[in-house]
């Protein structure tokens, strides 16, 4: 359970109202994630922020949403692995390359496939990308700039998985059928 309230538009803090009016108004609603982290304007507007930039890239929506959905599981944050889940499937992203990402693997989309790869070595590698992976991504039809757009997903993305870690906003109801678990880790 949370110690951290879910705020809306009337309850946040002055300096995240905008934020949270710029979510209602692009989703219908205001994210658990974006409700819990109201708490701090410095956070939520430096989220919005680099959100913005990341989706005006030359990334289409499908592959952000690959990205993100990879980088939630990559680091094991259950709320955006369902939200990001819900949303590569309304962009078009295969059901099986959804599965494929939740569980881990690779989608068989072979440019979904280059993304979901370097995203996920960004992350367990700590940004340090040999030249083979460089050399794979670019080979799946990718630009040098696309490598540095990957990296602000992954950055953009590294602040709502971590805030789903530490706030552990509950899941909204429409999400519910694309829940996820973490596993467990190995003792």
């Amino acid at each position: 359970m949370s110690s951290y309230p879910l705020h809306t538009i009337e309850s946040a803090p002055e300096g995240s109202k905008p934020v949270l009016r710029q979510l209602q108004q692009a989703f219908g609603l205001i994210p658990n994630i974006a409700a819990t982290m109201a708490v701090s304007p410095a956070l939520i507007n430096g989220f919005i922020g680099l959100f913005e930039r990341v989706h005006a890239s030359s990334l289409t929506e499908a592959q952000i949403q690959t990205l993100l959905l990879t980088n939630a599981v990559t680091n094991a944050s259950e709320w955006p692995v369902a939200f990001h889940t819900a949303l590569a499937l309304k962009e078009g992203v295969r059901p099986a390359d959804v599965d494929a990402i939740r569980h881990g693997a690779l989608p068989d989309d072979p440019a979904l496939a280059a993304l979901s790869a370097l995203a996920r070595t960004l992350i367990e590698k700590r940004g340090r990308v040999a030249e083979g992976d460089r050399k794979r991504f670019l080979e799946a039809g990718f630009s040098l700039e696309q490598i540095l757009e990957v990296i602000a997903v992954v950055a953009a993305s590294t602040i709502t998985n971590y805030a789903s870690s530490v706030t552990h906003p509950p899941l909204e109801a429409q999400f519910e059928d694309v829940a996820w678990r973490a596993p467990v880790p190995a003792a």
